[in-house]
């Protein structure tokens, strides 16, 4: 009886072929007796792997052949001796420990980044709002006014009365229909503007995580690169921040125009036909810098002080050109 096995190897595809004899007559040579799988790369096998028979004898190289007997069903079989090794339990668990002890260590740089994050994209958000303001009312010969809400952030529902009201900043636009300054200078009472001679300019912008702070003046040497070296406004009548600034303001918007007032802004930027900014109070005056400064909350709380994220907005008086400064 003579049998021939085809072992196909994806790496060599060599093909062994042996044949035996179950006779008492002489046996046959074996055309082959070990097998390489690994030609190259020895991960996952043995070298010296061999093609052998059911009853654990291994087919001689050559001279004498020694006489063996096989059922139909073992007269082929392989057993490929493998040499790779795993990691230990013991291995796994310092590994897993070693990467739970560096991801304590780098939360808060993850909080921080965050935060700044955060704080930044606000910060841009602002800027535009601002510039949207001054475009529209350089292009239409125009007044505009910015005006700056902060409500609680904790609350979902906007508006919102519950205090503390720090969190969630909001902001309008609207404009002069007329092109008219519409109220008299200088403030010296609180003059609102008559919803009937405005129009708005675009939508409502809220941003979440966010608080109007007041800052001191920068004390660093220029030049102005930095939030510690930016120019210094010298006064907080020109400042947008906490409750105290500016300190007594004198004009007063509400939104929506028509119906119901769902907000009240007395925080309120200016810009006139020329382009030029200034921060309306009841010391209407045109300032070379103006600021409004904001800083990231943590829902009401915001950042402890020192502030690692302070963000300072300033504009020029004449050209209102707008500048982020932060550390």
């Amino acid at each position: 009886l003579k049998s021939t096995a085809t072992v196909f190897s994806p790496q060599s595809q060599r093909i062994f072929d042996f044949r035996f004899s179950n006779s008492e007559g002489p046996s046959r040579r074996f055309s082959g007796q070990r097998l390489f799988l690994c030609r190259g790369s020895r991960v996952g096998c043995d070298r010296l792997s061999t093609i052998k028979l059911a009853t654990g004898r291994v087919p001689p190289t050559g001279g004498h052949q020694t006489r063996h007997r096989t059922s139909p069903s073992n007269r082929r079989t392989s057993n490929i001796k493998l040499c790779c090794h795993g990691f230990t339990l013991i291995e796994l668990l310092v590994v897993m420990g070693i990467i739970a002890l560096l991801m304590v260590l780098i939360a808060p740089a993850f909080t921080t980044i965050n935060s700044g994050t955060n704080v930044t994209s606000a910060a841009y958000t602002i800027k535009g709002v601002l510039d949207t303001a001054r475009t529209y009312a350089k292009a239409n010969n125009t007044y505009t006014w910015v005006g700056f809400y902060e409500e609680n952030v904790s609350n979902p529902a906007s508006p919102n009365s519950d205090t503390p009201a720090v969190g969630r900043l909001v902001m309008s636009i609207v404009a002069s229909k007329d092109g008219t300054m519409i109220h008299a200078v200088p403030l010296t009472t609180l003059a609102t503007l008559a919803p009937a001679n405005l129009i708005e300019v675009g939508k409502l912008t809220k941003i979440d995580n966010v608080h109007l702070q007041t800052f001191p003046d920068a004390t660093a040497s220029p030049p102005p690169i930095t939030f510690d070296t930016r120019p210094a406004v010298g006064s907080t009548v020109a400042k947008i921040g906490g409750t105290s600034t500016p300190p007594s303001p004198s004009l007063l918007f509400q939104y929506p125009l028509g119906g119901t007032a769902q907000y009240l802004f007395t925080k309120i930027v200016q810009f006139s036909p020329g382009g030029e900014g200034v921060i309306d109070n009841s010391n209407y005056t045109l300032a070379p810098v103006s600021e409004i400064g904001v800083q990231a909350t943590h829902g009401v709380t915001p950042e402890p002080s020192p502030v690692k994220n302070p963000v300072a907005i300033q504009f020029g008086g004449l050209g209102a050109d707008v500048v982020i400064y932060r550390k």
